[in-house]
């Protein structure tokens, strides 16, 4: 009895540090995949995110692969990063799931990536509050793609949160409504060993863990390239 007892222990703890690993191995995979997602598409300004809107997000969200089929009738669901500026630069990574509400999604795609950027303190504290909403006043609206933001778009004035799209290459501003972002606990858990608090990290409490460099580094890149577009434009 006591030989099973230990045997049933012992396949409990495999299972268990099993699962940790592939969970961890999922989320490192996810971080890359939204590192490239920016790496591409701040390699075409020309069809990206303006550089002024890049340089004025406080928050910048990616969800690679969202709703992978079945979208359509309403399956939307997707996992991924976000990052926050703060006094010392951008924040340690935290995980958030996303599903629900209306997106505008080009039909028939079968996988989306999809981009968000949190313009205003007002979207950054519904962000940190870990469960949040894009609804009404707080919808994430169509953002606008190019080398430069229109002079005639609102984005500067109230919008809380502008969001995007691109699938099968086609990369363009999309509305988001009524959809709910929340903590994603399993990947926190699997980057940084225990349930770190969601406002912690994106306050730039927490310190970001080697698995995260890939991710953080595209970041950087991609501001420091819009910055850069910013200053050959002022000459």
């Amino acid at each position: 009895m006591k030989k099973y007892a230990i045997a049933l222990l012992t396949l409990s703890f495999a299972t268990t540090f099993a699962f940790a690993r592939s969970a961890e191995r999922d989320t490192t995979e996810r971080l890359q995949a939204a590192g490239q997602i920016l790496n591409e598409i701040m390699a075409a300004p020309d069809k990206g995110i303006p550089d002024e809107v890049l340089n004025d997000a406080k928050c910048i969200a990616v969800v690679p692969d969202m709703a992978k089929g079945g979208f359509i009738v309403g399956g939307e669901h997707g996992r991924g990063v976000v990052t926050c500026r703060t006094a010392h630069g951008w924040s340690a990574p935290a995980f958030i799931s996303i599903g629900g509400g209306n997106f505008g999604f080009q039909a028939g795609a079968e996988s989306v990536d999809l981009v968000v950027l949190f313009m205003n303190d007002k979207g950054v504290q519904g962000l940190l509050s870990s469960k949040f909403e894009l609804s009404g006043e707080a919808s994430a609206s169509a953002g606008p793609v190019g080398r430069h933001a229109s002079a005639g778009t609102d984005w500067k004035m109230n919008t809380e949160a502008l969001s995007y799209s691109r699938s099968k290459g086609l990369f363009a501003g999309v509305a988001v409504d009524g959809a709910k972002i929340q903590q994603d606990n399993d990947s926190t858990t699997a980057i940084y060993g225990k349930n770190v608090s969601f406002r912690q990290t994106l306050s730039g409490e927490v310190r970001a863990p080697a698995s995260t460099e890939s991710f953080l580094a595209a970041v950087n890149a991609a501001e420091k390239r819009a910055n850069q577009h910013e200053a050959a434009e002022t000459k």
